[in-house]
C-alpha cells in the first residue's frame, strides 16, 4: 500500500508567505508555531492516553514532545515484549550542546524501561556537504560528540552506532537500494533547493538510518524521537518505504519542541549570536553564560516585578527548568506561581537554573572523563559482521568478492 500523504506533506512546508516562519532540516527562522506546523507535516497531537503509556518523563509529560506518527503501533509492541526499535542520533558539526542530547537521554530512557534497541547514526557525510568544513574537521567533531553519545550510558547490548563514512559498507548500499524510489522533485518540495547532488542524495542515506534497525532485527515498530525540525527525513522515509518492496514497516515519529536559545524563544543553536551550554562547559562557564545571556520574563525593575510579577512562559531559565531540569511537576508549578506573583526574582530562578544544569553536566562530564580510548570504548556498539550480512541480504544487496 502506498503512503498517499507524503506529497501533500511535502508541499506544504515551503510557505508561499515571505513573513511565515520556514522550519526545515537545514533551516529554522521566524516565531515557530508548533500546531500551524502538524497541519503541515500532517502529524498527530499527543493523546493523554499516549503519553500516560510512555514510560514517565517530564518531557513527555510537559509536552516538550508533543506529536507523533504511528505512535500506537511502538507503544503496543513495548507493552507487548515484542521488538521495538528507536532511532536518534547527531550531525557531528561541532561541539554538542544541551539542545543535541536531550533526545538522547529520553531514548535512553525507553530503552532502561522497555528494552528497546536504539540505533545512533552519526551523519558526518552530510555535515561535510552541509556545513563548508574538511574531513579532517567534521571527523574531530565526530570524535568529541562519540564521547558525548557514549557518556549517555546506553546499554551496548541493545545499542548500535553507526557513523556513515566508517559504516559506508552497510549504509551506501541500502541507500542506492532506496534512492531508486526517491525523484529529485521529492527532494525539493521537502528540502528547498540544495547547493549539491550530494545533498540532493542525503536523504537516501538517512533513510537507511532509519530502517537499519529493521533490516538487521526484522520488521518491527521503529520509532525516531527528534526535534520537529528533522521530521521531513522521517516523512521521506516513510514513503520511500512503501515504495520500496522491503521487509519493513514505516518509521513513526516522536516531534518536539525546540529547546529555546539563550536569546530568547525559538531553536537553541551552536552557530546563533547567543552562546550555547557546550556538554563539556564547567560550572562556572554556565553560571556566566546563563547571568549574562538568558533572556528572562522579569519587569525592568525591582519595584514593577514585585508589583506586577514576571512571564515564565518566555523566561528562558524557566523553560530550562521545564523542558527537563526540574523533574518535579510540583517544583516547577510552585516557581511559576511565585515568578508570576513577583515573589521571585529574574536572578533567582536564574541560580536555580545554573545549579540544575551544573548537575545535570557534571554527571555526564563524569561519565564521559571515565571513557577510555574511543575505538575500544566503541566496539561493543559497532554492527557485528552478522549483523551486516543481514542488513545487506533484508535489503537485496548481494555481497561482490
Amino acid at each position: 500500500m502506498t503512503d498517499t500523504t507524503h506529497d501533500a506533506e511535502s508541499n506544504a512546508d515551503r510557505s508561499d508567505d515571505p513573513g511565515d516562519f520556514v522550519v526545515t532540516p537545514y533551516a529554522v527562522s521566524g516565531d515557530v508555531d508548533y500546531e500551524k506546523l502538524l497541519e503541515r507535516f500532517g502529524a498527530d497531537p499527543l493523546t493523554d492516553e499516549q503519553i500516560d503509556r510512555f514510560p514517565d518523563h517530564p518531557m513527555l509529560r510537559r509536552r516538550t514532545f508533543y506529536a507523533g506518527r504511528d505512535v500506537d503501533d511502538y507503544l503496543d509492541a513495548a507493552e507487548a515484549g515484542d521488538p521495538h526499535a528507536v532511532v536518534t542520533g547527531r550531525g557531528p558539526s561541532g561541539p554538542m550542546h544541551l539542545g543535541h542530547v536531550l533526545p538522547l537521554y529520553l531514548a535512553k530512557r525507553f530503552q532502561a524501561a522497555t528494552g528497546a534497541t536504539v540505533y545512533l547514526p552519526l551523519s558526518d557525510d552530510e555535515k561535510f556537504l552541509a556545513k563548508g568544513q574538511s574531513f579532517a574537521e567534521v571527523g574531530e567533531h565526530a570524535r568529541e560528540n562519540l564521547r558525548d553519545v557514549l557518556a549517555v550510558g546506553f546499554d551496548p547490548e541493545r545499542t548500535r552506532i553507526v557513523v556513515d563514512t566508517a559504516d559506508a559498507d552497510v549504509v551506501y548500499p541500502v541507500a542506492v537500494r532506496l534512492a531508486k524510489h526517491l525523484t529529485p522533485a521529492t527532494v525539493e518540495a521537502v528540502y528547498g533547493e540544495t547547493d549539491t547532488v550530494g545533498l540532493q542524495f542525503y536523504p537516501a542515506v538517512q533513510a537507511a538510518h532509519l530502517l537499519l534497525p529493521q533490516l538487521v532485527e526484522g520488521r518491527q515498530p521503529t520509532l525516531v524521537p527528534i526535534a520537529v525540525d528533522q521530521d521531513p527525513h522521517v516523512r521521506v522515509c516513510r514513503d520511500v518505504a512503501a515504495k520500496e518492496a522491503l521487509p519493513v514497516a514505516k518509521p513513526g515519529a516522536l516531534l518536539g519542541r525546540f529547546l529555546p536559545g539563550l536569546a530568547g524563544p525559538g531553536k537553541m543553536s551552536s552557530s546563533g549570536d547567543a552562546p550555547s551550554i557546550e556538554l563539556t562547559d564547567d560550572p562556572g562557564t554556565v553560571a556566566e553564560t546563563i547571568r549574562n545571556h538568558a533572556y528572562t520574563g522579569g519587569r525592568a525593575s525591582l519595584e514593577a516585578h514585585r508589583e506586577k510579577g514576571g512571564d515564565p512562559t518566555v523566561d528562558v531559565p524557566f523553560q530550562y527548568l521545564r523542558f527537563f531540569f526540574e523533574p518535579d511537576d510540583d517544583r516547577l508549578a510552585e516557581l511559576a506561581r511565585e515568578y508570576r506573583a513577583g515573589a521571585l526574582l529574574s536572578g533567582d530562578l536564574k541560580e536555580i537554573a545554573i545549579e540544575r544544569i551544573a548537575e545535570f553536566l557534571a554527571e555526564h562530564q563524569r561519565r564521559r572523563d571515565e571513557l577510555g580510548d574511543l575505538a575500544t570504548e566503541l566496539e561493543p556498539y559497532r554492527l557485528t559482521t552478522d549483523e551486516r550480512e543481514r542488513a545487506l541480504e533484508s535489503a537485496g544487496v548481494p555481497r561482490i568478492p
